[in-house]
Parts: structure tokens; sequence; C-alpha cells
């Protein structure tokens, strides 16, 4: 299993940490007049290495398990209040974004596109419907990998709140058409 890598990304006080992880999707027969099956994430292996073709893993009445590949878990120190809110939820999740493959060619209909600890970068992804991103339960090891790194890298952000300007009724004209002359600020 690959240790996370630390490594500073461009930037002067920007950090950023990945962890590779591979993916396992479901083949699922399912009863529906437009399609006889459907594909969902239903794990993660932290640390798993590359694969060139898919590996079933498992197989029962109905579906089929592959991994698929993987691709990398990345943290950033700007979106921890993102890894935090996560973290919060129950259970926490890792989410996994698949995009359909066009090329007849392709040996398989979809692609491995993304994995995110994010549900703020998710958010992002939701808008296109060819997406299909699901969350699954995030590893005990990686929930504790993103709760170290958030420790360390988490600033709270005091809210301040807008201070509006004083209205000055002596500027107002009332009853003037949008766009008509204000006292002071006359042409000419």
């Amino acid at each position: 299993m690959e240790e996370p890598v630390e490594r500073p990304t461009p930037g002067p006080v920007e950090r950023m940490v990945t962890m590779p992880l591979g993916v396992v999707v479901e083949r699922r027969d399912v009863d529906n007049p437009w399609q006889d099956h459907q594909w969902l994430p239903v794990a993660v292996i932290p640390g798993a290495g590359p694969v060139e073709n898919w590996r079933e893993l498992a197989r029962g009445d109905g579906w089929v398990r592959y991994f698929i590949g993987s691709a990398p878990l990345e943290l950033y120190r700007k979106e921890t209040a993102s890894y935090k809110t996560n973290l919060s939820s129950d259970p926490p999740q890792v989410f996994v974004l698949l995009r359909p493959e066009y090329d007849p060619a392709a040996a398989h209909e979809f692609k491995l596109f993304l994995v995110t600890a994010s549900p703020y970068e998710v958010q992002d992804y939701l808008d296109a419907e060819e997406n299909t991103i699901i969350g699954v339960p995030m590893p005990d090891e990686i929930v504790a990998w993103v709760q170290a790194f958030v420790d360390k890298h988490h600033v709270d952000e005091p809210f301040y709140k807008r201070k509006r300007k004083r209205h000055d009724a002596s500027e107002a004209q009332v009853g003037s058409p949008p766009g008509a002359e204000r006292k002071g600020n006359r042409r000419g």
C-alpha cells in the first residue's frame, strides 16, 4: 500500500496532500423498461495502485463487483471547511464521480473521473446530468487521514456582518424618475 504523499503545490502558502484510492463498482440488474442494469460505486480502497483492465472481485445473484481503477484523493488546505462538513456526516463519505464513455471502441460504458472528500466540490459537478456521483462510506483509515489534515490546516474564519451605508434623506428626490439628477450631482 502506498503512503500518502505531502507535497507543495504552486503558490507560496497553499499545501496539498494526496492518497491513491481504488474504486469498486457494482453492476446490478434492475427491473426497468428502459435499462436492464445500473452501475453504482460501492467502495474505495486506500492506497490501491493502478490497473490496466477491470478486475472482477465478486459475483452474486443479479450483481457483479469490479475493481475499475484508481484516482487520487486530494486534500487542499483552503478547503478544510468542506472536509469538516463531510466528517460531521454520519457516515463521512468519499464521493466517486463516473462519466459516460462515448467512444464506441471503449471496453466499458463509463470511466472513473474523480474521487473527492469535499461535498462542496461535488456540487460543482451535479449540474451536468451525465455525471454519476455517489458517496460511499469513508473507510476509517481515510477518516483519520482527513481529520489529521483538517486539524493541522483548518483556521476558523470569523464572520463579519456587512455594514450598510446610512441613508441620507436630504439627497433623495422623492418622486423623481430613475436617473434624474440629484442635488450636488448636476451636469453643466
